[in-house]
């Protein structure tokens, strides 16, 4: 199983409960599926950089799930047809931790590999030490 994140904008036509009702929907369609749900949060309505169909601003639901790719893809079909979508983007989630890590990893072998840096000295010596442009003046 692997681990998706699906965000899910539905139209600000609906009220409260029928965005909740919308996405207790998806929630059974991924449940269905063999889904484990990890989070599962409504975001509230908030304003689109862009309208999208004419409208300003949309509900906002965020999914984290563990699940079978076939799951995500039949949740990910239904929302295509749905009227009450705007828009929505399921992401592998899993396959981003993996590349962050190794990321992470370069940057640590790349660092050792460096030599140290000298020790700087203290400031009183640092003060002491004038420029020759400074002497002359």
């Amino acid at each position: 199983m692997r681990l998706y994140d699906i965000v899910v904008l539905l139209t600000p036509d609906l009220s409260e409960e029928e965005a909740a009702k919308v996405t207790a929907d998806y929630r059974k369609i991924l449940t269905d599926g063999g889904a484990e749900l990890v989070r599962d949060e409504p975001w509230g309505r908030r304003k689109l950089a862009y309208a999208i169909e004419r409208k300003r601003d949309a509900y906002y639901h965020h999914f984290q799930v563990r699940a079978e790719p076939a799951a995500v893809a039949e949740t990910e079909r239904r929302l295509k047809l749905s009227d009450q979508v705007l828009r929505h983007l399921a992401v592998r989630a899993d396959e981003e931790l993996k590349r962050s890590a190794k990321a992470a990893e370069r940057q640590k072998a790349k660092a050792a590999r460096r030599p140290p840096r000298p020790v700087a000295p203290p400031a009183s010596e640092a003060a002491s030490e004038a420029t020759p442009a400074e002497r002359s003046e």
